[in-house]
């Protein structure tokens, strides 16, 4: 096909060719679920749909409510060319794979990113480089590792609606053996979840995937419930999953500016006398405690006694920083 890498996303032939690449990609897809990815009517889908196959190109549809589009089967046509903003947005995507947790795809990102290179026309292949130089994607404190091969195993599992067998270490250190019916996968700060039904606890559970070990995807299926939200399920239940340390402390800060000021996810945040009650759990008390400081507010300690101890020691650390400033001495100008 032509070269069409300077025609801009919203140009309706760039979205042809986006449902012709969506329909190589999927056995089947409903007109609902593309009208969604493309942001626009079920009836623009079907105008799209028309384009194609004015081209030649045999789309198929089944009728009704439930009806979907396919690409009659044994049809593949040649890898499409990128766009100048799908090439930006795969550079940018590959480089953002250490920000997730998943370094471990580091080598397979490097010669992705080779071949994208090799595929593309120079002046599209300078704009891509030129992410590579000016973007820098730091991996915060928060961010937890998470091995890209269990990651997978479970993405497959939920598509296929199958059981996965695993090993989970709870946050005490104990070792248990699972069977999930899969729902959901979420990123979250920083770290990797599967939300989904625990067969042991015969009830809806969450796992932090670095905690996962010896994932294996078995052959029986599920059915997951309709519509379930694995992320607001995920947001609603996190503040309380268990880690290390119960937390408690009041802030005096109004609820509303809490909010403003920090992301609420994993905490509980509550009006109490002027100020804010903030409720959670966490495994590391030193980057709460750095945060909270952060705050520049009133804090009241009420859960657990270590923190309190994390505090004092910051306290002691920041007073020999700031008495070694007063025994160097001002610095000379220019210094």
């Amino acid at each position: 096909m032509a070269s069409v890498y300077h025609r801009g996303m919203y140009d309706p032939v760039m979205r042809v060719l986006t449902v012709l690449e969506i329909l190589q990609a999927r056995e089947r897809v409903t007109g609902a679920e593309l009208a969604r990815r493309m942001e626009v009517s079920r009836r623009t889908v079907q105008r799209y749909v028309a384009r194609l196959q004015d081209l030649g190109i045999p789309v198929e549809s089944s009728p009704g409510v439930g009806g979907c589009y396919r690409l009659r089967p044994g049809f593949r046509l040649p890898p499409l060319m990128f766009t100048e903003e799908e090439a930006f947005a795969v550079a940018l995507g590959l480089q953002a794979l250490r920000h997730v947790g998943l370094d471990a795809l580091a080598p397979a990102a490097e010669g992705a990113s080779a071949k994208l290179a090799r595929a593309l026309p120079p002046a599209v292949h300078q704009r891509v480089g030129d992410v590579g130089e000016a973007v820098t994607l730091e991996t915060g404190a928060w961010v937890v590792r998470t091995d890209a091969a269990v990651v997978a195993t479970l993405a497959g599992a939920i598509r296929g609606r199958r059981r996965v067998r695993f090993d989970y270490r709870s946050h005490h250190g104990t070792v248990s053996s699972r069977e999930v019916e899969p729902y959901g996968l979420v990123h979250l700060d920083g770290r990797w979840y599967l939300v989904g039904h625990c067969l042991l606890r015969e009830a809806l559970r969450t796992f932090r995937l670095d905690r996962v070990s010896g994932v294996v995807a078995g052959e029986a299926g599920f059915e997951p419930p309709a519509g379930f939200d694995a992320r607001a399920y995920l947001v609603a239940s996190l503040p309380f999953v268990m880690e290390s340390h119960e937390v408690e402390v009041w802030l005096g800060l109004p609820r509303a500016e809490m909010q403003r000021r920090m992301t609420p996810w994993r905490a509980s945040l509550e009006d109490e006398a002027g100020g804010t009650r903030l409720r959670c759990t966490r495994e590391q008390l030193e980057p709460f405690a750095a945060m909270v400081l952060g705050l520049g507010c009133e804090v009241e300690v009420r859960r657990p006694d270590a923190l309190r101890s994390v505090f004092e020691a910051m306290a002691v650390r920041a007073d020999r920083a700031a008495r070694l400033d007063e025994a160097r001495g001002p610095r000379p100008e220019g210094g």
